[in-house]
């Protein structure tokens, strides 16, 4: 039995995954068309990212500011606090700004994405759409799907701003470090392959988070009880995807 249970979980994780693919490629032919009509896609990334802004700059000064703290008892220990800087915009760029904003982003952005559309599915909004020779795809979907890749990258870059201020305050202000030694040698080291790479996978997790949140709302069960499973399900899903997705892209640019 435990081996006829894998065999089914193994199947069940491949027919989900083939179905989200196909529903990737359908959505892909859908975003020129999409762009005829800015102003719903405009209207997405206000609503993924603008009204994530406050938890997102609170996120971010203070997982700067941790970080000071950590990184100032740690680099003391050697002798190099003024090191700080680049220790502080390494970590920010490269690896925490990217990874908690599209955490933040699944729990805020995602969920919300979600619950819009399968609320639209239990209470046969789409289906009146199909009716009345209206595709949702194009009109519900799509433009949510672009508005979360949009805005994910420049939440990061809001995140990864107010982390480094975050902690210049704490390391400068309060632990006493230098200000020039903290932002010439982050300016010193830190090179555009580091931005690049907070970029990519801001990009990659954008896709990823808004992919999985357009999916599980367009295809809940039309129901309350569907629609909170399907919410659910945005948020494992995409938590356990973007640390999976992060290891394998830090490795690659490693």
């Amino acid at each position: 039995m435990s081996a006829l249970a894998a065999e089914s979980f193994v199947l069940r994780g491949l027919r989900r995954f083939g179905a989200v693919t196909l529903f990737l490629v359908r959505l892909l032919e859908q975003t020129a068309p999409a762009f005829a009509r800015p102003r719903l896609i405009v209207h997405q990334i206000y609503n993924a990212g603008a009204r994530s802004l406050i938890i997102i700059m609170l996120s971010g000064t203070f997982t700067g500011a941790v970080l000071a703290l950590q990184g100032e008892n740690l680099l003391r220990r050697f002798g190099s606090e003024e090191a700080l800087g680049v220790a502080a915009a390494l970590a920010l760029l490269r690896e925490l700004g990217p990874v908690l904003t599209a955490l933040l982003f699944a729990g805020r952005a995602g969920t919300s994405l979600t619950s819009e559309i399968g609320l639209m599915r239990a209470t046969d909004q789409l289906t009146a759409m199909q009716i009345m020779a209206v595709d949702p795809l194009r009109h519900v979907a799509v433009p949510r799907f672009l508005g979360g890749v949009i805005a994910m990258p420049l939440l990061t870059m809001v995140f990864d701003a107010v982390g480094l201020f975050g902690a210049q305050l704490v390391g400068v202000q309060m632990e006493g470090v230098d200000r020039g030694s903290f932002w010439s040698q982050m300016q010193a080291a830190v090179e555009l392959r580091d931005v690049n790479e907070g970029f990519i996978k801001s990009l990659s997790f954008g896709v990823l988070c808004s992919l999985i949140a357009v999916y599980e709302g367009y295809h809940s069960e039309p129901t309350a009880e569907g629609v909170g499973l399907a919410t659910t399900r945005t948020v494992v899903a995409s938590s356990v995807l973007i640390l999976l997705v992060d290891y394998m892209l830090t490795a690659a640019f490693l």
